[in-house]
């Protein structure tokens, strides 16, 4: 299918590399005039304004945005003049479920459809098949299944519910993840600390290898340390948060369980690990160099010192 595409960042350049190798035509556009020449030489048709969807996508227009989430709005707002009743947005970056949510309603007055994807897998899965966590137009996921599975690594995308339901369960996966990550951080900075002289490259290795905690994020843990040593010395030890992970915190408190009731959910482990992520500035540690690793290594995210 032949659909417009927007921002062609680490995570949106390589979804567009996918579809193209998929067979599918992509109309794109970014503010970079390097991203949009790359994809260009990678297939994708360029244009330099997003009005321009409007004489390149013929029929029921099908635009995947692909933003931080500070920037949705914007181009929603330039997108809206040339849209039909019935065009369909995807949001497929990390943006608060609430905001999707407004911006669905306020979309849907005009008789255009929003929907969300939450996408994991980093730039990685973005390039060969992501997961998806997908929100909006039950109609409209079935229409457009076959452009959700050529995305997906097998069996690797579903149906979340409503509009913002994608971006919710995003979120948490996002939360869940911080946790995760602490743990494994604060793991091995006993192992590397403690009395045996542990080789650091071997406790990785064989921790996934078929124990209880074998994972992806120890694998990229075992790829760090073969990237940078074990004392992962030009990794900081300071820790950056993007968001999603205060989000969940913020629901957890206030999580809607009706269209009336609330209810505070206790996440000790969540929250500890974003509390970790705000001392770290300036207190920098062997367990946030682990933390930082990780984020390098599935989402390319900058922590070198």
């Amino acid at each position: 299918m032949k659909i417009g595409y927007v921002g062609l960042g680490k995570m949106g350049m390589g979804m567009v590399r996918l579809l193209l190798e998929k067979g599918h035509e992509v109309v794109a556009t970014d503010p970079d005039q390097q991203a949009r020449r790359e994809a260009s030489d990678a297939g994708a048709e360029i244009i330099e304004n997003v009005s321009e969807f409007k004489d390149k996508l013929s029929g029921e227009k099908f635009i995947w945005i692909m933003v931080p989430h500070h920037a949705v709005d914007k181009v929603l707002s330039d997108l809206s003049p040339i849209l039909n009743e019935g065009d369909v947005i995807m949001d497929g970056g990390n943006s608060n479920y609430n905001e999707t949510v407004r911006r669905g309603a306020v979309l849907k007055e005009k008789g255009i459809v929003f929907m969300d994807v939450g996408v994991s897998g980093g730039p990685g899965g973005a390039r060969n098949g992501a997961c998806m966590m997908i929100g909006g137009a039950r109609d409209k996921f079935d229409k457009y299944d076959a452009l959700f599975r050529d995305l997906s690594v097998e069996d690797g995308y579903a149906y979340m519910g409503e509009t913002g339901a994608g971006h919710y369960v995003k979120m948490i996966h996002n939360g869940i993840e911080y946790g995760m990550m602490q743990a494994i951080g604060e793991g091995f900075e006993i192992l590397k600390s403690s009395r045996f002289n542990l080789d650091m490259n071997e406790v990785a290795r064989i921790y996934n290898n078929g124990s209880v905690i074998e994972s992806r994020l120890v694998g990229w843990l075992q790829k760090a340390y073969a990237e940078e040593g074990v004392e992962l010395s030009a990794i900081s030890g300071e820790v950056s948060h993007s968001g999603e992970g205060l989000w969940t915190v913020e629901e957890a408190r206030n999580c809607r369980i009706s269209e009336t009731e609330f209810k505070k959910i206790p996440v000790p482990v969540i929250e500890a690990s974003l509390q970790f992520r705000i001392d770290s500035q300036g207190n920098p540690s062997y367990t946030g160099q682990v933390v930082s690793a990780l984020r390098n290594q599935f989402g390319g995210h900058s922590v070198k010192k």
